[in-house]
């Protein structure tokens, strides 16, 4: 293989370059996603929003949210606890909100539910 060819090749599998707005627009929609989750954190750590209801109708914005940082923010609930909980419902702690199957959603929300 020749340099040329190697070249070719490895730029085959970059993803596209994107322009300046295009770059800025991503930006922004990801700071509003970070403060609408931010926001969603304080409303559950301050019980104006119950975590069921977030599991099992949940926004746009928190679909790609891991379900171990949500768990956190919900009060009385730490590390430990949250990691017990993900695996009594057989739940990876990098496993999103959108990526639940609904034998895990419902497992969940029945085990937060004592």
């Amino acid at each position: 293989m020749t340099t040329a060819t190697r070249a070719t090749s490895s730029n085959a599998s970059m993803a596209p370059e994107r322009s300046l707005n295009q770059r800025m627009d991503a930006l922004a929609r990801a700071n509003q996603i970070r403060i609408k989750r931010a926001q969603l954190k304080r409303d559950l750590k301050a019980g104006r929003l119950s975590i069921h209801s977030l599991l099992l109708d949940p926004p746009e914005y928190v679909e790609t949210a891991k379900v171990f940082d949500m768990l956190l923010a919900v009060p009385k609930y730490g590390r430990v606890k949250v990691n017990k909980i993900l695996a009594h419902c057989r739940i990876a702690p990098s496993k999103t909100i959108g990526g639940l199957s609904e034998r895990q959603r419902s497992e969940l929300t029945t085990l937060l539910h004592r």
